[in-house]
């Protein structure tokens, strides 16, 4: 599974939440949503498959912990992003000076239209 589409799921990313405070069980991490302990499971399944869970077994219950590993592609990708060139501020005022331009001609034609 990929990181991206196990993060596309906003219940998985609330479980990531929950488990960047620490360790929890199934039944604890259920208990915060609307969800059956199955669904639960299911999503934390996901998130194992794309290395960003990890269970460990104590005893009859299996503690899962977050591993942020896989979060460094999501990093990657995002930093990428925010290095793209921004446009530059005079391309925005030649845009708001073409906005003003349309707006007064179109109120011109439509002042026209009313006096014929």
């Amino acid at each position: 599974m990929d990181v991206f589409d196990a993060l596309a799921d906003p219940l998985r990313r609330e479980l990531l939440t929950q488990l960047s405070c620490g360790p929890a069980r199934v039944v604890d991490l259920a208990d915060a949503h609307p969800v059956s302990r199955p669904a639960i499971s299911r999503h934390l399944r996901v998130l194992s498959e794309a290395g960003l869970v990890e269970a460990d077994e104590l005893g009859r219950e299996r503690h899962y912990r977050l591993r942020t590993e896989p979060l460094a592609e999501v990093r990657s990708f995002v930093t990428g992003l925010m290095r793209q060139p921004r446009l530059p501020e005079h391309t925005l005022d030649a845009l708001a000076t073409e906005v003003r331009r349309t707006t007064r001609d179109r109120r011109r034609a439509a002042a026209a239209e009313d006096t014929a």
